[in-house]
């Protein structure tokens, strides 16, 4: 199996679903429990910049990979946000779509568009903790969170338990 990389932070441990043309992989600082990324196999800045198979092929992997996360993580909704180049937030150069699972009762946000402002911090902090994380170096914590990037071996044990939804 060749590897995959998520701009140039090789992800394959952290892989739990794969087509020719996308991959699903597991967070290193979720917001909530079972947010994961959905991104085109093929390196590409914006959403437009992909193909038409490409994008019909991303899309149905987000639909499936959605799927599966609110059944695993007992939601009853999902948040399913892309930031679309820099101006929109996009911290990592490579299209991807953050997939949140939430809940009617018991979710972290009493009001859902909270969520929106947590997802642009997480989003602006990926790059240097994917960076961090990829160097084997002390990870780094956001002065304004208290969700700490956890480390390879705890991305790939989840990463394993949701590839087991596919089988």
């Amino acid at each position: 199996m060749a590897s995959l990389f998520f701009s140039s932070f090789e992800v394959t441990r952290q892989c739990f679903y794969r087509t020719s043309s996308a991959y699903a992989i597991v967070n290193i600082k979720p917001i909530t429990l079972g947010h994961v990324l959905v991104i085109p196999t093929r390196k590409v800045l914006r959403l437009a910049d992909l193909n038409d198979a490409e994008l019909a092929s991303l899309m149905s992997s987000v639909q499936r990979v959605g799927n599966v996360v609110e059944r695993a993580y007992g939601a009853s909704a999902l948040t399913i946000a892309c930031q679309d180049g820099k101006a929109a937030g996009q911290s990592i150069p490579h299209v991807h779509f953050h997939i949140i699972p939430r809940k009617t009762v018991g979710d972290r946000f009493s009001n859902n568009d909270d969520i929106y402002p947590v997802l642009e911090r997480a989003e602006g902090s990926l790059n240097s903790d994917l960076q961090q994380t990829t160097s084997q170096s002390t990870l780094k914590v956001d002065a304004d969170e208290n969700r700490k990037p956890r480390t390879e071996v705890e991305m790939e044990e989840e990463a394993t338990w949701l590839r087991s939804f596919f089988v």
